[in-house]
């Protein structure tokens, strides 16, 4: 097992900068996930990683050295990507076996190896068949047996799960979570879906442009995003916005959307902000943090009350979807499956400004 460890690395393809001065250090046992929109570096960092691409500058350290000039096959990592990758020809044994056949392990030590990866993915009964007569979840996990037998310092996965339909998604998406605690070893995962990285991860990078926006846990990131753009990306439905001002008003602060839009600002987050009283903001709520005034939950405060028209309701059986607007802004509430809200009527909202955010207008970035 190994932690990992990207010092200032620069990536450049000709006149396109791909990773910029990427800073991350990764706990040995770690699971990091890195996440971010497509384009945005991630899927390259893991390949600077396994020695697949050369990193233009600055140090990629495997446990205590430098593996900059490392060949991949000596970094002791294995990796699973999107496609499969499997010998089509081969049985499911024989795809899983072929990197120790290469490196001349004995003969019974790659049947102990192959055999307990199988059973630890429950694909024993699958040994004989070629990969043509697998299901995709089964041809997935034939590919992480193929990573498992090689017991490396560190495994690497890049959109594993993206080729697979919801149900084996989430299903696989398990799986993973128990294969980590079981080897205790070192994963990096790459994904743009934010639900896997919030499910899966013990920590989360979120990338953007090749720029490294917010390192830290699922719920941290959830609770407290650096920015707008690592709010807006993590939470679904994604995070309303709002351009505000910030005003005084009955001895304390409220933000100002619009005419009819206006909502306190709890005492203790306003004693943060005298610095921005008068000032233009984005506001933040997450529709989870919307209610339906009729179903508010317990600790939530009554004070932050809006009348709404409802445009589209979307019922999700455990909840409802509202688009909802008011003041000419349209954003959207998770309600409780009881609210009366129906197409084309009003309805009462109290939101939850205990978990409001505030951005600066211009750097985007989190004032409370």
């Amino acid at each position: 097992m190994a932690g990992i460890k990207f010092e200032k690395v620069w990536k450049r393809f000709a006149e396109v900068t791909v990773l910029k001065d990427l800073n991350i250090d990764i706990n040995d046992g770690e699971f990091l996930v890195l996440v971010g929109p497509s384009g945005c570096g991630k899927s390259t960092a893991l390949r600077c990683l396994a020695g697949l691409e050369e990193i233009t500058e600055g140090n990629i350290w495997i446990g205590d050295r430098i593996v900059n000039d490392v060949p991949p096959k000596d970094r002791d990592i294995a990796m699973v990507f999107q496609s499969y990758a499997l010998y089509p020809h081969m049985s499911v044994y024989d795809n899983m076996a072929f990197g120790l056949k290469l490196r001349k392990v004995a003969k019974q030590e790659i049947d102990q190896r192959v055999k307990e990866a199988a059973e630890m993915l429950s694909i024993s009964h699958l040994l004989d068949r070629k990969p043509k007569a697998l299901s995709g979840g089964q041809r997935q996990r034939v590919a992480l047996g193929r990573a498992i037998v090689r017991d490396p310092s560190v495994f690497l996965m890049d959109e594993p799960l993206s080729n697979l339909d919801a149900k084996l998604r989430v299903q696989t998406r398990a799986e993973i979570s128990k294969l980590h605690q079981r080897l205790k070893t070192t994963f990096i995962y790459v994904t743009h879906d934010q639900t896997e990285a919030l499910t899966m991860g013990t920590r989360i990078a979120v990338m953007r442009d090749g720029i490294l926006q917010q390192l830290d846990t699922p719920q941290s990131l959830y609770d407290t995003p650096r920015n707008m753009f690592v709010a807006g990306f993590i939470g679904s439905p994604a995070m309303n916005f709002f351009e505000a001002k910030l005003d005084k008003a009955q001895g304390g602060l409220v933000v100002a959307v619009g005419k009819e839009f206006v909502v306190p600002v709890p005492s203790d987050k306003a004693a943060k902000l005298g610095n921005h009283v008068g000032k233009s903001v984005t506001f933040g709520i997450r529709p989870e943090d919307i209610h339906d005034a009729h179903y508010i939950p317990r600790g939530v405060d009554e004070n932050a009350h809006l009348t709404t028209m409802v445009n589209v309701i979307e019922p999700m059986g455990s909840e409802v979807y509202a688009y909802i607007e008011t003041s000419g802004k349209e954003f959207i509430g998770r309600l409780d499956p009881r609210t009366s809200a129906r197409t084309g009527q009003t309805v009462e909202i109290v939101l939850n400004m205990e978990k409001m955010h505030l951005f600066d207008r211009e750097t985007e970035q989190a004032l409370v």
